[in-house]
């Protein structure tokens, strides 16, 4: 329909042109689902808090030789001086806390508590992300293959997954770890304590994540896209890692924020057991092993590790849960 010219006794009408023209126009552009996911997560403050807070934490891991030459004093000095000769506990309030020893100092050491607790960061959080990334890869790349293929290949996964939750694995960490020696397969001291960590993590804590994408992908090679696809002569492994993978990158970010901080507890656990990265070098469960006999004179040197581990394990639960909303606000 055109509007008529305002014109007295005309009965021409104007074109469709002349009526916009003069008129704002806009370009209305359209989001995709990780933009959509991204403006939700801003709007949540609590989870930005919550990565603002990792952030930090990798930063001051990244950084922690930077930050010890600023503040503090290196992990493996002793400083016996700060120390009472008698009992062998530090001198001062709270630890020996002062304004060269900000967080006190090591009951019989006398070592920087400080320095001690950022060196740890970078083992804990080292040991975590590549744990992850080994569950996650494994978790992923066989999830989909039974999902996909169902058959005998998903019994025999499924199966396996079935094993692995089975499987008690805190004793075969103990065991594991108590008896590899302190150099095997090329490698020794801190290097084959993590890699080993990251084994044991990592390779028996697979089918959470497998469980979660083999769910998934059963639901989606039911989907109109992957029929476009095969009818267009796509092979199974494009459609694996060409149709279905990109839609479960969700999920999988999602359980990888909340795995990581499972994996910084199970590493704590198994330095505080006496089965992880071997003294001197720095860890939090290991320091907290250390501090259960020498509380009482120094309860600083439980309350920083303990923090360490508490404030990392919750900003990533709140960066986890952030990213589950945003993603999927229906679930909330």
């Amino acid at each position: 329909m055109t509007a008529p010219l305002d014109v007295p006794g005309s009965a021409i009408e104007a074109g469709p042109e002349t009526v916009l023209e003069g008129a704002e126009t806009s370009v209305i552009r359209g989001r995709s689902l990780g933009q959509i996911a991204w403006m939700r997560l801003r709007r949540d403050r609590i989870a930005m808090i919550g990565g603002i807070v990792i952030l930090l934490l990798i930063l001051v891991a990244i950084f922690a030789p930077l930050l010890v030459s600023w503040f503090g004093h290196p992990p493996a000095e002793w400083h016996r001086e700060k120390l009472d000769p008698s009992i062998g506990a530090p001198l001062g309030t709270f630890g020996g806390i002062s304004s060269d020893f900000l967080f006190g100092v090591e009951p019989d050491s006398g070592r920087d508590l400080f320095s001690r607790v950022l060196y740890g960061a970078r083992i804990s959080l080292l040991i975590a992300f590549f744990a992850t990334l080994l569950c996650v890869v494994l978790g992923t790349v066989l999830g989909m293959i039974a999902g996909f293929f169902g058959g005998w290949v998903d019994t025999i996964i499924s199966r396996l997954m079935d094993i692995f939750l089975a499987f008690p694995l805190l004793v075969f960490a103990l065991a594991l770890a108590g008896v590899i020696p302190d150099k095997a397969f090329g490698m020794s001291g801190d290097t084959l304590r993590i890699s080993l960590l990251v084994f044991i993590i990592g390779f028996f804590n697979w089918p959470y994540i497998g469980r979660i994408i083999r769910g998934q992908t059963l639901s989606l090679r039911e989907r109109e896209f992957v029929d476009a696809s095969r009818s267009l002569g796509a092979r199974n492994h494009t459609i694996l890692f060409k149709e279905i993978l990109p839609n479960l990158l969700a999920p999988i970010l999602v359980y990888s924020t909340l795995l990581i901080p499972s994996n910084i507890l199970f590493e704590a656990a198994l330095s505080f057991l006496g089965v992880g990265v071997r003294p001197p070098t720095p860890t939090w469960g290991g320091m907290l092993s250390d501090a259960v006999h020498n509380y009482q004179v120094a309860p600083n040197f439980m309350i920083f590790p303990g923090l360490a581990i508490f404030i990392t394990v919750l900003a990533f639960n709140l960066l986890g849960d952030g990213l589950r909303d945003a993603f999927d606000p229906k679930a909330r």
